[in-house]
């Protein structure tokens, strides 16, 4: 019995200690949005994303809060980012405008990788600043499925 119970209290023991808080850190400004968005890719408007380093902007409704960015980074492989800045409350101003490979906000010209969704110019002020909105992004055949 008391072999049974101490292999109990282990077995409990082991359970709180193996389980852990989320320690990711959401986005307070960005609202996450479910959605599901197949890009085909034998379309005109999408053949940028044939070759590498070429950036999309997907601006369907429905398509995240306000559209995406989808580009091929290589090797079939896609990053697909929400539009908004992930700075701001969704206002006027925080929607990215796509300069190349990287986007730039014209709130206060925060500017972010397309291949990696970071922010590339940060502030050393030591505030917290948050990378792009990550939405996957799957190649399937003729086409690329994002989705959140």
């Amino acid at each position: 019995m008391k072999a049974g119970r101490f292999l109990y209290y282990l077995l409990l023991s082991l359970l709180f200690t193996a389980c852990s808080r989320d320690s990711t850190n959401r986005n307070p400004y960005l609202p996450e949005i479910g959605f599901r968005y197949e890009i085909n890719l034998n379309l005109p408007q999408y053949s940028l994303l044939d070759s590498t380093g070429n950036p999309v902007y997907i601006g369907s409704t429905g398509v995240g809060i306000r559209g995406a960015f989808v580009m091929n980074i290589g090797f079939d492989q896609y990053m697909a980012f929400e539009a908004s800045c992930p700075n701001h409350i969704p206002n006027n101003c925080s929607t990215l405008q796509l300069t190349s490979q990287t986007v730039h906000c014209d709130c206060d010209d925060y500017e972010y990788s397309l291949f990696t969704g970071q922010m590339l110019n940060r502030p050393d002020d030591g505030d917290r600043y948050y990378d792009l909105l990550y939405y996957r992004a799957v190649r399937s055949g003729n086409s690329v499925i994002i989705s959140n």
